[in-house]
């Protein structure tokens, strides 16, 4: 794959077109489904836990298949990984818009899920090793398109069409799209690779199978069944010394299935840490908000899309435009005026009341968004930027796992801060509002109070959580000071082999 776009001067512009729009339907059709759970759940008629694996299967599919694309992106063309991942994608697509079983459709949710690990990556590479270093803000900004704005239009989109039609929809407005899009890469990719000496150690993909996975639905799964659940800690416990393990064999192989010598270069070090930060960070608006829209303040599903839409959009028109400011200013200005944004507005967010405003709302979450649009792909293309060219394959794959990793933890430690507190605000207001009560208390007066009560607990965890949050922004944006404009280093590896070939040269 390299070898082909390296040959030409002219970048990939048809290759990227195509992966974009695959990358696009994948990442919508992660999030499309997530307001239709509910409805499922009665469709179907199963438990609130059943249904959620909808969403943690998928995502542990991800978390599984995503250190592997390090290996496939090295062993095979764009072409024939592209088509692979579409082909299981709108496989998975298809069977899970006619999927009569809860069982099958979570098996059409996996098979989705294992070709939409490969499409990110994948194109993420693509556009590392088809642009020079100081050309890839403006096209990196497009990725920042695809990984902010599809996400972002899914629960507006899905609340709309659940309104209207069966939740089946969701999966049968995808399937066309998927099948163009396969067939748009069957006539147009066209590249080739030259057969490549490497096999896949099935020791290192059981183990970051383990590790990954197991972190994944460990801290997925803490938010609802809490920390002191032997679900919860014990895979987490597996899932960390599986890491541990996998990242020992990692270093001893030859041709390593991820390799972590990329942190041996500090700018990419440094990026990963902040992208870890933020993401967790990220999550909070996204999971927070939501619960405090629909639950506290009775806002229906459509609305409460709606409310994010505008921040969303503004954060996916201003990541082609951060990315031309990145190739200018580089990314430690970019980073430290958005984090600084990001942290205010979250602070604004941990004051939120019974009757704030819906256009409050909408203000408060836009800027928090445009705050976050200069920060996300500015810090990871200035981190991949330092690594040699060899090592895209691995630090793509390094940063796609740890924001699928970090998102879980954050989302994890968030929902468990703000259910922890506000079982301790209802304890307080709980007794506060008996001191007050006056006279015998008929049973509807003391219902009313209880409801009250548990409203106004829950406002109270949800803004003890986003002062967590501002904790979390605060550290990225300290690291942010830290940030170099990163210059590609030199590959050892190129360096030897130059050095061994001078020598004829000069004989000749």
């Amino acid at each position: 794959m390299d070898h082909s776009i390296s040959k030409t001067n002219r970048p990939p512009y048809g290759i990227i077109a195509i992966l974009l729009i695959g990358a696009f339907i994948s990442m919508l059709n992660e999030t499309l489904l997530n307001v239709a759970l509910p409805t499922i759940m009665k469709d179907l008629n199963i438990s609130a836990s059943t249904v959620q694996w909808l969403a943690t299967g998928y995502m542990l599919v991800n978390g599984v298949m995503i250190p592997s694309t390090a290996f496939l992106i090295q062993k095979y063309s764009v072409r024939r990984l592209f088509l692979t991942a579409i082909s299981i994608f709108t496989v998975g697509t298809i069977l899970a818009g006619f999927a009569p079983h809860f069982s099958i459709l979570l098996v059409a949710r996996m098979i989705q899920a294992s070709g939409s690990a490969i499409m990110m990556p994948l194109l993420m590479n693509v556009m590392l090793t088809g642009f020079p270093v100081e050309k890839r803000g403006g096209v990196m900004g497009l990725f920042g398109l695809v990984f902010i704005f599809a996400p972002a239009i899914g629960p507006t989109l899905s609340g709309w069409l659940l309104e209207h039609y069966d939740w089946r929809m969701l999966f049968h407005l995808v399937t066309p799209i998927a099948i163009i899009v396969l067939l748009i890469g069957v006539f147009l990719l066209k590249d080739k690779k030259d057969k490549v000496d490497l096999r896949l150690d099935l020791f290192s993909l059981l183990l970051s199978s383990v590790a990954f996975g197991g972190m994944l639905y460990g801290f997925s799964s803490a938010g609802s069944k809490g920390w002191d659940s032997p679900q919860v800690y014990i895979t987490i416990v597996v899932g960390a010394i599986s890491l541990v393990l996998f990242i020992l064999r990692q270093s001893k192989l030859e041709k390593p299935m991820l390799n972590f010598k990329v942190y041996k270069y500090p700018m990419f070090a440094l990026s990963s840490a902040i992208s870890i930060v933020i993401s967790m960070a990220l999550f909070s608006g996204m999971l927070l908000l939501p619960i405090y829209v629909q639950t506290i303040r009775g806002i229906s599903t459509l609305h409460s899309g709606l409310l994010m839409l505008p921040g969303s959009l503004l954060m996916g028109i201003m990541s082609p435009i951060t990315g031309k400011l990145f190739d200018k200013f580089g990314g430690r200005v970019l980073a430290i005026i958005g984090l600084t944004i990001t942290t205010i507005t979250t602070y604004f967010f941990s004051k939120l009341t019974l009757d704030t405003s819906y256009t409050q709302l909408i203000i408060l979450y836009s800027a928090r968004m445009f705050g976050m649009s200069m920060v996300m792909m500015p810090i990871m293309t200035n981190g991949l930027n330092q690594l040699p060219a060899r090592y895209y394959p691995h630090g793509t794959a390094m940063n796609n796992t740890l924001q699928q990793v970090s998102g879980a933890i954050g989302s994890a430690l968030l929902v468990t801060i703000m259910s922890n507190r506000t079982k301790t605000h209802a304890t307080d207001l709980a007794a506060s509002a008996m001191k007050h009560l006056t006279g015998q208390p008929t049973p509807a007066v003391i219902a009313q109070m209880k409801q009250q009560v548990a409203m106004k607990a829950m406002l109270e965890g949800i803004n003890d959580s986003f002062i967590v949050a501002v904790g979390i922004s605060c550290v990225a944006l300290i690291l942010a000071f830290f940030i170099k404009r990163a210059k590609q280093a030199e590959d050892p590896m190129e360096k030897q082999a130059g050095n061994k070939v001078t020598p004829k040269l000069a004989e000749n």
